[in-house]
């Protein structure tokens, strides 16, 4: 189960010195040695997870693992035994993207029934940065990081949209933190989202375990639609390839593919848990998001001419 609220780099220059042979003896310095500075001492190890966490890792890997058993949680796209065409794409990308999940301003209040709303998407570059709790080990850390940084490679390759990580900064936010981390993780989305309303707050502060992971996009002043800011949070007891998918899903949706759908096949945008990491299908609707030919703000029944074109041309069906 996953939650989507739709509402309203710095470069490093690193400089490497080599130490050549001596000739003399090295000078004793004219200034006695310095005390480290506070800023670059090396971070404390993390403290033993509570019981609490380590309830909530044993839960996941169990829940992993029965997936697995039933043959979930697949990890190949999609196959000849998912077979889908122009007309699958359109329906799927309509319910997918016009629609929401929950309702709006309802906390986690099913969204089902509602009208559909405009197309949402950013306009603007999105800066993805990632973020860990005090509880993430240093080997959790580069593997989260390596993960998102060929995830976002990929999406900005599939949207032709600027995309990019960044190590500073930034206005999509990827948080990675435990049960234990709870606390940082609500000062951190004050500090990001300073008007944040008390329900969405409420969510992170009393996060349900069934709510694997989550992702909240906000909207410019302008435009209820055009996407400026999100944050998305992965809980660090997931195993590696739960933690995998919530990285696959959440910030997918937070480009703006904000429903789930259980007509979607082959896709991640389904509650079944067929499949764990985006899949061919995915990867069509993302172009179509993104392409030119649809505008922020559009209805569904204004794109469905161009989104059912679209898919034809994706598909190979409209060839000939």
């Amino acid at each position: 189960m996953r939650f989507r609220l739709p509402l309203l780099m710095a470069g490093l220059t690193a400089v490497a010195l080599t130490a050549g042979c001596l000739s003399t003896p090295p000078k004793t310095p004219s200034t006695p040695p310095q005390a480290r500075p506070a800023g670059l001492a090396k971070p404390a190890k993390p403290a033993a997870p509570s019981a609490a966490s380590r309830a909530l890792r044993t839960y996941y890997s169990q829940l992993q693992a029965d997936l697995l058993a039933q043959g979930l949680m697949r990890q190949d796209g999609g196959g000849p035994d998912t077979p889908y065409g122009a007309r699958e794409v359109a329906r799927n990308f309509e319910r997918i993207v016009f629609y929401d999940e929950y309702a709006r301003g309802g906390g986690l209040r099913s969204g089902e029934g509602a009208a559909p709303g405009g197309l949402r998407r950013w306009s603007g570059p999105v800066r993805m940065r990632v973020e860990f709790g005090a509880s993430v080990s240093d080997e959790e850390r580069a593997s989260d990081t390596a993960e998102v940084a060929t995830y976002v490679n990929r999406l900005a390759a599939l949207t032709s949209h600027p995309i990019s990580m960044v190590s500073r900064g930034g206005n999509f936010h990827v948080l990675f933190m435990s049960e234990d981390d709870r606390p940082q993780a609500i000062s951190r989305i004050k500090q990001l989202v300073p008007n944040i309303s008390q329900s969405s707050l409420d969510i992170f502060r009393d996060l349900p375990r069934e709510i694997h992971c989550l992702v909240l996009a906000f909207s410019g002043d302008n435009s209820e639609y055009d996407y400026r800011r999100a944050i998305a949070l992965v809980r660090t007891e997931h195993p590696p390839l739960m933690r995998r998918a919530c990285v696959h899903e959440e910030l997918a949706q937070g480009l703006g593919l904000a429903n789930d759908s259980l007509s979607a096949r082959p896709s991640i945008f389904n509650d079944d848990d067929e499949f764990a990491l985006l899949t061919s299908h995915d990867e069509l609707l993302l172009r179509m998001l993104y392409d030119p030919r649809l505008s922020i703000g559009e209805t569904a029944e204004e794109a469905r001419p161009m989104v059912q074109q679209m898919a034809k041309e994706l598909t190979g069906e409209g060839e000939g």
